[in-house]
């Protein structure tokens, strides 16, 4: 069963896609380091200290056949595996790019620290990953909250970044500003609760998602399975954490100082909003308004652009990757 899991997966992010029959009746469990669960190069494992915890950071890097010269960063989101960029990788690699592709710690198949995530540790974590490659300067093309982390890198290393894609970023907003704070166990109480259906209704409706539903299998695999470890406990413990780090840790005050070149690359459709439903009703609907907020913030920065998707949700490199490919490389051309 297993390995029709991970046949399945292989398929999807080489653009084909499975019958729907092919999830798990039962689910095998993954290891809480995604054990079992497939990517699609070969992932590496850095060690690292963060608060006196040794941990071990995965990547994939992967070379291209003719090299530019230069290398970006992609940075994932919190509900994804970093091997939903397959589609990505290869057009940047094929473009003459280095792609290095790490899990954050607390993600994917990286350690699951016992201590609170931070975005600035996480931020150090992938200094640290270029230091060890011997990469002096990248380009860094995020997804969702790794934009919010993709902001703090260009902001505390700006001489390490060249540019700056920000794809479907949240933290363009202060969600303390609409939500009360909730407390960590009753955030891991809610998410324990989750069933995998509940969860595919929650990524269709949240992220706004123009995909088939068999495209979302993989995620919703890459979850549940875990539940089936013995470590799964502390895999949740990270999961929540990671929603607290969102949070606590606003980073929308800091994007109009950036000053590399910015590219937003926004689904029109995307209200994602995290914590909305706990915000009061009154509330709720003037959060997740990002398109124009992206507007809004890129022009207040001094190398600032947005684009806006028509048709497409949160996971805009997957369902318009002809146009998002188009963008990026057009962006990443230009000298800083």
């Amino acid at each position: 069963m297993r390995r029709a899991i991970i046949i399945c997966f292989s398929l999807i992010v080489g653009g084909l896609s499975c019958a729907r029959a092919a999830e798990p009746a039962t689910r095998e469990p993954y290891g809480i380091g995604l054990e079992g669960f497939s990517y699609p190069y070969p992932v590496h494992l850095l060690p690292l200290v963060n608060d006196g915890e040794q941990v071990r950071m995965a990547y994939m890097d992967v070379a291209p056949g003719q090299p530019n010269g230069r290398t970006v960063v992609l940075l994932h989101g919190r509900n994804f595996p970093s091997s939903y960029w397959a589609p990505v990788i290869k057009t940047l690699s094929d473009a003459g790019y280095r792609v290095v592709v790490p899990d954050q710690i607390g993600f994917g198949k990286s350690s699951k620290p016992q201590g609170d995530l931070h975005f600035d540790t996480l931020a150090r974590n992938t200094i640290a990953l270029l230091d060890h490659l011997n990469i002096a300067k990248a380009d860094i093309v995020a997804h969702s909250l790794g934009g919010m982390l993709g902001v703090r890198i260009a902001r505390a290393w700006p001489d390490r970044i060249a540019h700056l894609v920000l794809t479907a970023p949240i933290g363009l907003e202060d969600y303390r500003h609409y939500v009360p704070p909730t407390p960590t166990e009753k955030i891991l109480e809610n998410e324990d609760k989750l069933t995998a259906d509940g969860y595919r209704k929650q990524l269709e409706t949240n992220y706004a998602l123009k995909l088939p539903p068999e495209q979302v299998t993989p995620f919703i695999d890459a979850r549940f399975n875990i539940k089936g470890s013995a470590e799964y406990p502390r895999w949740l413990r990270a999961f929540v954490s990671s929603a607290q780090m969102i949070y606590r840790e606003p980073v929308v005050h800091e994007i109009p100082l950036i000053t590399q070149p910015t590219l937003f690359v926004m689904g029109a459709d995307d209200h994602n909003a995290p914590g909305r439903a706990n915000a009061p009703e009154a509330l709720r609907a003037k959060m997740g308004q990002n398109a124009e907020l992206a507007k809004a913030l890129a022009a207040r920065m001094a190398k600032g652009r947005a684009e806006v998707v028509a048709n497409t949700g949160h996971l805009v490199f997957l369902e318009a990757p002809a146009r998002y490919s188009e963008l990026v490389l057009g962006f990443l051309a230009v000298a800083p």
